[in-house]
């Protein structure tokens, strides 16, 4: 019997430092296990904030086309003198403070060569009386004009205006003209942007410019900026920012302060803004109006207050009457 239990004893002091030896594994893998519960828990929570950072992000996005981050305001950095006559209908920047301008108005259109700092004509063009002057652009030593209601215009040596010849375009009709050193762009007064081959004239692409799925009408006086397509839109005192690629409106550029400002001080009736013009190389931008008296140097500034005003109110008339 004794040394049954003395057996019992002696088997039994073994298991001793087994058990001993079991609660140090198992504390170490409760350890280890805590530790890869930490980290999971760590990679998920940093998933979910990525995740979470992901969805906020394109949430900004999908509201971006309303928000001000899309308007801009204009800070007017100089004023010049511009012809208050001129009925402004294309205008550009060549080089060295130099323009180049399309006049309007039947038995008043014109292209001018002007000085930036005195709005002085160097040397001018006129045109016959049946013709109304439009959109210009320039490309190389070619000045480009299209005329209003005419699928017609007119190619200028840059370098003397007297020497032009006619040409004809697949438009149907003239109003706004620009280029990218490559293509032309032309506007005609509806809610469609042209593309057009400058060697033959032909169209060659057709978008119809459009914001937040309704159609942009009345495009005029075009410039391309920034590798984007502007656009004066007639009867308001906005620009609009266009893509080249698929005609989406990318922003807007509020501008009705110069146009009010030019009425508080003024006893003459003027007209509306129209008039883009990139000084590519010094990066400036100019924009004026018909019978302006002033041509603005202006700077852009995205609009960091929310916007209280309709937009398409404000920016898109209705599509003009054609007739």
């Amino acid at each position: 019997m004794r040394k049954k239990s003395n057996s019992r004893r002696v088997n039994s002091l073994p298991q001793q430092p087994s058990m001993a030896s079991s609660l140090a594994c198992s504390s170490r893998f409760l350890l280890h296990y805590r530790k890869i519960s930490s980290l999971v828990f760590f990679i998920l929570v940093v998933c979910l904030i990525v995740v979470l950072n992901t969805s906020l992000r394109k949430e900004g996005v999908s509201r971006s086309d309303v928000p001000s981050n899309r308007l801009y305001t204009v800070e007017v950095v100089n004023e010049f003198p511009h012809d208050p006559d001129a009925f402004t209908q294309g205008l550009l920047y060549a080089e060295n403070d130099t323009l180049f301008e399309s006049t309007g108005m039947n038995g008043a259109s014109s292209v001018r060569k002007v000085t930036l700092q005195t709005g002085k004509v160097k040397a001018i063009q006129r045109m016959p009386y049946s013709d109304f002057g439009e959109g210009l652009t320039l490309l190389g030593d070619r000045l480009i004009q299209v005329t209003w209601r005419q699928s017609t215009g007119y190619i200028y040596d840059r370098h003397n205006l007297s020497k032009f010849e006619k040409f004809r375009h697949d438009m149907p009709d003239g109003w706004g003209l620009a280029t990218d050193g490559k293509i032309l762009y032309g506007s005609d007064g509806s809610s469609t942007l042209y593309q057009i081959d400058p060697q033959t004239m032909k169209v060659v692409k057709k978008q119809i410019v459009n914001y937040q799925g309704d159609e942009v009408h009345r495009l005029n006086e075009l410039e391309y900026v920034y590798d984007e397509v502007w656009a004066n839109v007639w009867m308001t005192d906005c620009i609009a920012r266009i893509s080249q690629t698929d005609g989406s409106v990318l922003g807007w550029i509020l501008l009705p302060n110069l146009r009010e400002g030019l009425l508080h001080n003024l006893k003459k009736q003027i007209d509306v803004l129209n008039g883009i013009a990139w000084d590519r190389d010094g990066d400036r931008l100019f924009v004026t109006g018909k019978l302006w008296p002033k041509l603005y140097e202006i700077k852009l500034h995205p609009l960091k207050t929310p916007f209280n005003g309709d937009i398409k109110q404000m920016c898109m008339p209705p599509a003009f009457p054609f007739s």
